[in-house]
């Protein structure tokens, strides 16, 4: 449940209360440090077994809870593939029959991994063929986020058989404080002065394709472009990488354009989502992408590679612009954006909010959760 890991924390912090509000309480069993700084602000019980193994995540811990805490429950989601939580879940759960267990991949079945790690994709090939087809064949539902990410996921393991669902996803609207939020994340980042800026965020990793961003800035700056300042916001695990990104950033764009202030949570985050001009994600494999729906959350458009599996419906709603993850194609979205007029920014800026109202706003996601989850239990008997 670590924010800085990425979407899935953000997407089950706001979908609690959300369950909670149709009648629905959940709990949330993880793996983290059972003293973690941010485990109370979770609107849950959380109850964390970790440590655990790297990697794999272990801990002998987790089967006992699970077979002693299961009655407790009408259904039981595993979020994620390939490590211990979802075999042993499947373990404890499928002998007894209840509660009915659902698996949420969350991309981790795109052909993407397969393609660009070979080496790591043997070795999870034949962790499938050795644990993992058993729990998505045992689980009552598969449940995916879109429908691109369905149809990518059956090419990833040709032949495989398990139940499918789509669900909705995405996230709780930003709480209604939009200048106080945008003065918070101008005192975090002062160099802007209210300047535009084009707003990268999230964590900051090879698949993102922010080195795509940097090149295709530099080329616009070296053209002579009056440019928007580039803002890359995210934590990174890796060091020497966002070293490396840095320095390209200095070597390539003028100086001062890129800014680079961290990881950036609450009001600071809703801050500069708010300020941006747009955001920018050319990533060359993004499952859903929680960032992506909040900003059209705050009415700012947003930039996409067509490696973003919500870009479909971001074009057909016209809340923002698709190209592919390549120096070029991420060249044609900022030069596209540039190209705007005022009421072609405020068209999308407006679609943006409609996409996110109608599509992504968590208490329809927790509505289409429950339906999907409903269709695969028993029906209760009546009083």
């Amino acid at each position: 449940m670590n924010p800085a890991f990425g979407g899935l924390s953000a997407y089950l912090r706001s979908l609690v209360p959300a369950l909670a509000a149709i009648g629905h309480p959940s709990e949330i069993l993880s793996l983290d440090q059972p003293g973690a700084a941010f485990l109370p602000a979770i609107p849950a019980p959380v109850h964390a077994l970790g440590p655990v193994s790297p990697g794999y995540g272990y801990t002998p811990r987790l089967r006992p809870w699970l077979a002693a805490a299961a009655g407790r429950f009408d259904a039981v989601i595993i979020h994620g593939l390939w490590q211990y939580h979802g075999l042993a879940t499947h373990l404890v759960l499928a002998p007894a029959g209840s509660p009915r267990t659902f698996v949420f991949p969350h991309g981790m079945l795109d052909p993407w991994f397969k393609q660009t790690y070979p080496l790591k994709h043997f070795r999870k090939w034949l962790y499938w063929w050795l644990a993992e087809r058993r729990v998505l064949r045992g689980a009552s539902a598969v449940l995916f986020t879109c429908e691109e990410e369905r149809r990518l996921a059956r090419q990833s393991f040709p032949g495989s058989s398990y139940r499918e669902s789509v669900v909705t996803f995405g996230t709780a609207a930003p709480p209604d404080n939009p200048a106080a939020q945008r003065a918070e994340f101008l005192l975090r980042v002062p160099g802007l002065h209210d300047r535009p800026f084009w707003l990268f965020l999230g964590r900051i990793h090879p698949k993102k394709g922010v080195d795509l961003l940097i090149d295709a800035y530099a080329a616009l700056a070296h053209g002579g472009a009056a440019l928007p300042r580039l803002v890359i916001a995210g934590p990174c695990e890796d060091e020497a990488y966002l070293r490396q990104l840095r320095d390209r950033a200095v070597a390539t764009c003028p100086a001062g354009s890129v800014l680079w202030p961290g990881m950036i949570t609450g009001d600071v985050k809703w801050g500069a989502l708010r300020c941006a001009a747009a955001f920018v994600l050319p990533s060359h494999q993004e499952n859903f992408g929680i960032a992506v729906v909040e900003a059209l959350a705050c009415g700012t458009p947003v930039l996409i590679s067509n490696q973003v599996n919500i870009w479909r419906e971001i074009a057909e709603e016209e809340a923002g612009l698709i190209e592919p993850d390549t120096v070029e194609g991420t060249l044609r979205l900022l030069s596209r954006w540039l190209a705007l007029d005022e009421a072609a920014v405020h068209a999308m800026r407006t679609a943006a909010r409609r996409s996110f109202a109608q599509r992504y706003e968590i208490g329809a996601v927790a509505h289409s959760l429950v339906a999907a989850l409903q269709a695969s239990l028993p029906a209760r008997a009546a009083p």
